[in-house]
């Protein structure tokens, strides 16, 4: 017959025991739960602070402002699809820089576009120029001067962001035109719950305010990141088609983020007043 003592203690093992499944039940959970949200939140830096773009900070890496380590999304196997652009046109591309800024020459009031001539198609752009007119005057600028024509695209990512990086001479991500712009437009209604919609022109930087300078990307999906790079412009529905078949086509690095696999180089980059 057990006694008083003995079903008291044996009551008292019951309980620890049941304490302890407990409490290891509950740390299982915050476990899961931790790795949970630790897999939410690298998510959300990848497709936030990345690409880089600028990546994606979506970086302009000029040796002058280059502050921050650039963050790329998670890899993601692609394969290597078919070159689906023509050979560039001939000629060099001019390495001149400039001390500072352009001054301002063009009509704030007006409308102007920008085409960019590519070897996969024209991209036709609606430039923003009310709303950015810093940025739009030293497109205009550079444009007249040439600086654009014959560099290639040296940016392509397809996890995370969705976007073309464009506009360094040097086709490594480390060029620029000697002088920065400040940050506008960053306010655009376009920019809903941090994300760049599909179709906008936007400019690269260093992370750093005000560090822009002649690198740009151009989104041909909506890309999750912080209102941090001045939209400038809206890419036409011709412009979108090029853009989609060039990431059809995939970039160098199978991790979705690297060169792109076609051919992308800016044959001519004019700036015009409608």
């Amino acid at each position: 017959m057990v006694s008083q003592e003995q079903r008291r203690r044996q009551l008292a093992r019951e309980k620890f025991l049941r304490q302890q499944q407990r409490r290891t039940s509950a740390r299982r959970k915050a476990r899961t739960r931790n790795a949970a949200i630790a897999s939410v939140l690298g998510v959300i830096l990848i497709g936030s602070v990345a690409l880089y773009t600028t990546g994606v900070v979506l970086k302009d890496d000029d040796d002058k402002t280059n502050a921050n380590a650039e963050v790329t999304p998670s890899p993601s196997a692609s394969k290597k699809a078919e070159d689906p652009c023509d050979k560039p046109a001939e000629g060099k591309v001019k390495t001149q820089t400039w001390k500072k800024e352009p001054a301002m020459t063009i009509d704030k009031s007006a409308k102007y576009a920008m085409k960019l001539s590519t070897t996969c198609g024209d991209i036709g752009i609606d430039l923003k120029t009310s709303a950015a007119p810093h940025t739009v005057n030293s497109f205009n600028f550079l444009a007249g001067k040439g600086f654009f024509d014959h560099t290639p695209c040296h940016r392509l990512t397809t996890n995370g962001i969705f976007v073309l990086q464009c506009g360094d001479p040097t086709g490594q991500g480390n060029g620029g035109p000697g002088y920065n712009i400040p940050d506008e437009n960053l306010k655009d209604k376009s920019l809903k719950k941090n994300t760049y919609p599909a179709g906008t022109i936007a400019m690269a930087n260093t992370g750093q305010p005000n560090s822009g300078g002649s690198q740009f990307f151009l989104v041909y999906q909506d890309s999750p990141l912080p209102p941090s790079y001045t939209p400038f412009g809206t890419i036409s529905e011709g412009g979108m088609t090029v853009l989609k078949k060039i990431a059809a086509a995939g970039e160098s690095t199978g991790a979705g983020d690297g060169a792109p696999n076609a051919t992308v180089v800016i044959d001519k980059a004019t700036v015009s007043k409608s």
